[in-house]
């Protein structure tokens, strides 16, 4: 995408938004229309889009930026979308990092300092896509699982509380009893529509096929890796995936002083971190390649949780190769330096 003339900013929230547009000047670059407020249905968007095209800002020669809002801005980024804007929607955090944290802090101000951020940081912005219908759905249906199981297991805890009570309270039992059965019912229900919708549509569902051939992944969480290929910045890239998920160690040591451990930051999304955390349990349990490289990192004096969050890495990376050539996991495989093998070598006869 080349460099546009424009740089639109907009700073949303539930019932409004603001707009403002920055130019490419000689000296720079500057605020050539000040922040201006709309509602944030579609009304509004229809008087941006009038708006825009009255200041002759039109969609070859602009980027539009905003933050990240969960579903605040979500059918303002659609409408974008269609009407043939390109479309950048960066996390909070990165725009709120790249200014001094001095000043008058508004909607408006937000919106001049969103129009800001995408002319500086024009070459790292992403350009914004729908995601597929089907994966939209399962990306919802999983996380409404991860509610239904949180809150199961509040009321686990919670019926193991009352049973070791001296009083107890047969009625605080049973409500807690009939919620977990009411749930156990919902999750099922969910994974049976999951399954649905990737067997659906034929090329989630080979995809998610070769993710359930390698060991330690399942269905819900070849669904989770499903969607990562559509969510992850780089999806086919193994670092960028487990950056993505939080299992990725960071190096933290500055001059002679500060010379910390290499630990991952826990960002990212918790249940399918937890989720390959337990894979890779498994699989140093049940499978011998993991299992044996388990066992000699250990004696070597590594820390357990190092060597489990090293085999999620290597997950991780067969997932990526996986997913990239298209071909199913082969138990037992092993590569073969190139350098290695003898071409052309002439036949002797002893």
């Amino acid at each position: 995408m080349n460099v546009p003339e424009y740089f639109v900013g907009i700073d949303i929230a539930s019932l409004t938004f603001y707009a403002a547009v920055g130019q490419v000047r000689e000296n720079g670059w500057e605020i050539v229309i000040k922040p201006k407020e709309f509602e944030n249905n579609q009304d509004g968007f229809t008087q941006l889009i009038g708006h825009l095209n009255q200041n002759k800002v039109f969609p070859p020669e602009a980027v539009i930026c905003m933050e990240s809002t969960g579903v605040y801005n979500e059918a303002l980024a659609y409408f974008l979308v269609v009407n043939g804007y390109n479309l950048a929607i960066e996390p909070p955090l990165d725009v709120k990092r790249a200014f001094h944290p001095i000043g008058h802090k508004s909607d408006p101000v937000d919106s001049k300092q969103i129009s800001e951020y995408a002319y500086r940081f024009f070459d790292q912005l992403r350009p914004w896509r729908p995601r597929d219908e089907v994966i939209e759905q399962i990306k919802v249906l999983l996380t409404l699982r991860e509610q239904c199981v949180t809150q199961s297991t509040g009321h686990k805890c919670a019926v193991n509380a009352l049973q070791r009570k001296v009083v107890r309270t047969p009625m605080a039992e049973a409500i807690h009893q009939e919620a977990i059965k009411e749930l156990s019912k919902h999750i099922k229900d969910i994974e049976k529509e999951i399954d649905r919708l990737i067997n659906d549509d034929p090329s989630s569902h080979n995809l998610h096929t070769l993710f359930k051939s390698i060991p330690g992944i399942g269905s819900i969480l070849g669904a989770y890796f499903l969607v990562s290929m559509h969510t992850a910045p780089d999806p086919y890239s193994y670092k960028s995936l487990a950056a993505y998920i939080g299992i990725c160690p960071y190096e933290h040591s500055s001059g002679s002083s500060i010379n910390g451990k290499a630990t991952s930051r826990h960002f990212g999304p918790s249940a399918m971190r937890r989720l390959v955390y337990l894979a890779s349990l498994s699989v140093c349990t049940h499978q011998p390649q993991f299992r044996i490289y388990y066992l000699r990192k250990v004696d070597a004096g590594k820390p357990k949780k190092v060597v489990i969050n090293n085999v999620a890495n290597k997950l991780l990376k067969i997932v990526c190769a996986v997913a990239r050539t298209k071909t199913p996991y082969v138990r037992g495989y092993r590569s073969i330096n190139p350098s290695l093998l003898i071409v052309n070598q002439p036949l002797t006869v002893s």
